[in-house]
């Protein structure tokens, strides 16, 4: 009888069995599902950003080369140019021309560590006068109201309306680092007058162009008479296709 009344009770308190490999299955389909449907989102959406990261880019070319109207991307690479493509290495400038197809300016893209993230910005420099023209800011996470005055404050904006960029007699660097000094205390073409409160944001937008200049410009300006060649070539092209 006691035999009896365990075996009952023993069986009354066995643990269901929890049934893994079904389980473990249907995770790995919530998974794969998932996954597909990233790369379906990423893949239909991708076309859209680029699009919009195209215009953004075309919007500031416009603003940093003062009077162009057109732009085209180009890729240096080995002391050559030539125009950008698609998934090309190199370093990638963008030529600004006017109505008549002439040589405006080039732009380019920098960045620097600001005060809360990096700061993304695009620079134009003029051959002729050799200098920065313009600066549009792409991407920053400054604090509002502090170091998004960089984009805002008409005053700072001023500092680059001929910002001194002339490279050294070898062609080897700039002639003067530009560089990003106190507020009011500006004294040279190449110094960029800081905001007051917001010094951490504009010593960065300073290092973000002396560093890209610095590297590009000795290698830009001694092809310049060959991207106007190129730029040339393009326009009789664009006619005869009329």
């Amino acid at each position: 009888m006691n035999t009896t009344d365990n075996s009952i009770n023993t069986s009354d308190h066995q643990q269901p069995v929890t049934p893994s490999g079904r389980m473990i299955a249907v995770l790995t389909g919530i998974a794969m599902i998932s996954g597909f449907l990233v790369v379906l989102t990423s893949q239909l959406t991708a076309p859209f950003i680029e699009e919009n990261q195209r215009i953004a880019i075309e919007q500031a070319v416009s603003k940093v080369i003062p009077g162009s109207v057109t732009h085209q991307a180009y890729t240096i690479l080995d002391n050559k140019i030539s125009i950008a493509e698609k998934g090309q290495s190199g370093s990638l400038i963008y030529a600004g021309f006017d109505a008549n197809g002439k040589l405006l300016g080039i732009a380019s893209k920098a960045a620097a560590q600001g005060y809360a993230g990096m700061i993304y910005l695009l620079y134009g420099y003029d051959p002729k006068c050799q200098c920065i023209r313009g600066i549009k800011v792409l991407k920053l996470s400054e604090t509002p109201g502090l170091g998004d005055k960089i984009i805002t404050d008409s005053h700072f904006q001023k500092n680059f309306d001929q910002l001194d960029a002339h490279l050294n007699a070898e062609n080897t660097k700039l002639q003067n680092p530009i560089i990003t000094v106190k507020h009011g205390t500006k004294k040279e073409y190449w110094e960029i007058d800081a905001i007051s409160g917001a010094t951490i944001s504009s010593k960065a937008v300073g290092k973000a162009i002396n560093t890209s200049a610095q590297s590009l410009l000795p290698t830009l300006v001694p092809l310049m008479q060959q991207l106007k060649e190129l730029s040339q070539k393009k326009s009789a092209q664009k006619e005869s296709e009329l």
